[in-house]
Formats: structure tokens, sequence, C-alpha cells
């Protein structure tokens, strides 16, 4: 690990401590963070900050200090995933998406997770550390100039949803949640954040104070506590009711949207039945529901449902009033889900 730290983890107020802590001018704040921002990732290129300067930075600081070790691009829709190698070895995933509107990014907040959902790839080594906000802001960057030299605010959008549950490292992430929206650099509107959540209570609530209007999704997956305990682990400790009034509260502090995300499991939660149950929960909720076919994964006896269940489903909710979309699948040719690519970039080296 380094023994210096990122200098993507200071917001412009540090960056202005700091400045004065070096007995700079305070100009050269806004210039350095500018810098990074714009994905210099060495003090040699600031070629407008003096060599004095850049010596004090470099005695203290890196910058970013991820790389891309392997990136895949799909053949059929441009999806790009990276494995993102840290300073201290460990790797991340990340992917990039094209829209119409833009990119969008889907990021990781953490090596690793222990919320243990069972159809989850991401998961099955347990959480091994927190992300710092220099770290997840280091991705977009680094895709960013993947894209290209004149791309390099390309992502317009970013996605939490990669490996990690972001309410589990949740200082880290406000932190990287005021970065991206700081004017000075990647200056990205809140509404186009969209934070995933297994359904952590107590930070959804603690989110909702902070008044950062992004959009929550929750990951549902069941109708009930019975089927949801069957998939995911921590349905044992918070129930689909209470986070269904979570989202509520969330919704009337925030007035954003929350969005329901529901992986289709064959023969567990994709019944019409199971479709006529989430809809009377939801009932009269302005609330959004995503429906996502299950990414099929090694040693997992999951299995995606049939094309007819799929359409079966969505339709049943559709007719109770609930407004549901089906995600696009993107990147299926180069294991664009959460995990995939790292458990087979790892299965090559052993």
């Amino acid at each position: 690990m380094h023994d210096k730290e990122n200098l993507l983890n200071l917001n412009l107020e540090e960056m202005k401590e700091l400045m004065k802590s070096f007995n700079e001018k305070p100009f050269r704040a806004k210039q350095v963070f500018k810098l990074i921002y714009k994905g210099v990732s060495s003090f040699d290129d600031m070629t407008d900050i003096p060599k004095s300067l850049k010596e004090k930075l470099s005695s203290r600081f890196y910058i970013g200090g991820i790389k891309i070790i392997k990136k895949l691009t799909s053949q059929y829709d441009d999806t790009r995933k990276y494995l993102f190698l840290l300073p201290d070895h460990n790797i991340i995933e990340g992917v990039v998406m094209k829209y119409h509107y833009g990119y969008t990014m889907c990021l990781s907040t953490q090596v690793g997770c222990r919320m243990g959902c069972k159809f989850c790839e991401s998961t099955r080594q347990g959480l091994i550390r927190n992300l710092e906000p220099g770290e997840m802001i280091a991705q977009i960057l680094e895709a960013n100039k993947d894209l290209g030299s004149s791309n390099e605010r390309a992502i317009r959008n970013i996605v939490l949803m990669g490996s990690g549950e972001p309410l589990d490292n949740y200082d880290n992430i406000i932190k990287f949640l005021k970065l991206l929206h700081e004017p000075e650099g990647l200056n990205m509107s809140y509404r186009n954040i969209t934070l995933s959540t297994c359904g952590l209570i107590p930070g959804i609530k603690k989110l909702a104070e902070e008044n950062i209007p992004l959009t929550l999704s929750i990951s549902l997956h069941a109708p009930n506590d019975g089927i949801r305990r069957q998939l995911m682990p921590v349905a044992s400790a918070y129930g689909v009711s209470e986070i269904i009034d979570a989202a509520k509260e969330y919704f009337e502090k925030t007035g954003r949207r929350v969005t329901f995300e529901y992986s289709l499991v064959r023969g567990i939660n994709d019944r019409c039945e199971n479709a006529v149950e989430l809809a009377e929960r939801l009932k009269g909720f302005p609330c959004h529901v995503n429906v996502i076919p299950v990414n099929e994964i090694q040693d997992s006896d999951f299995t995606r449902s049939e094309e007819e269940q799929i359409l079966k489903f969505i339709d049943t909710l559709k007719s109770k009033g609930i407004q549901v979309t089906r995600r696009r699948e993107l990147g299926q040719d180069i294991q664009g889900a959460c995990g995939q690519l790292k458990r087979g970039y790892l299965d090559s080296l052993s």
C-alpha cells in the first residue's frame, strides 16, 4: 500500500488548507484541483506549477493510483468493462455503458462485499476493504481517459452499483458524492447519480437528511421476507415492509422517486402471484420497478427465468398500475455483470 496519500481524496477546501500549509498562494489550490480532474496523473505533467510546489506535493501525495489492467469492449453495444488495479494490488471492476444521451459508468465502492447476496459474484470473497473517495473518482478519470482525450468529461452519469454496498461505506461515499458535484472538478449534477443499496435502512434514513438529491435504487428482489431471505442474508435484518417505508420516507424528504430493483430467478420469485403481491405492497407509492433477468454465475443454482415468464411478470405489474421497465442487458459478451470479469481474471492466474 502507498505510504503517501491520494491527492484525489482532498476536496477544494482541504486543497486550500494544504496550499496554506505549504506557504503557497491561494490560487494554486484551484489550479492543482482543476488539473487533477482533467486527468493529470503525474506531478511532472503539471506544466504551470512551480517546481518547488511539485516537489512538496510529490513528497506527500500521489494522484489516483489506479490503472486499467484489463479492458473488454462489447462487439454488440460498445459497453466497456474494466479491471482496475489498486495500489495495494487489490482488483476492482467498472463498467461504462453507452446510451443515446452519453456514457454512464457503473463503479465499485468497496473491494468485495459483505452482504452475501446469493446471486452476486462480487460478494463471494467477502469484504476486503472500503474504497476511499479518491479511488472512486479515479475510476471515472481513468475511464474518461480511455474514452478519448477530447472526452475528459465523457461520463455524464454515475451508478453506484459495482462491487460493494455503498451504504456500508457511508462516510467515504458522502465525500465522494460531494467531490463529484464540485464545480471546479467533474461538476456532476446529483440528479445524474444513482446509488444502489440492498436495503440498509439506517443508511437510507441518514442519506435522506444529507440534502443530496440523487436517485435511490433499492435491491428488493422479492415481494415478501420469506422469499427475500432465500436470496439475501440482509433480509434477516430488514424486512420488506420496513424497506418500503424507508423508501417512502426518502421520497418525502428528497422529492426523488425511488427505483426498486427486482432480479428474476426462475422458480423462486418470478411467478405472476409474486408480481401481484409486489404490486399490492407498492400500491399508491409513486416508485419505479426495474426488472432484471438474473445473470447466471458459477457454482450457483439460480437460473434465469424463461422469456415468456419475464414478460408475464412485467405485464402483471403493469396491469396493476406499477411503473416498470426491463433493464437493458448490456455487455453480455464481455461478462458485463458485477464480479464476473474479476473472477475470470483471478481464475486464469491460479
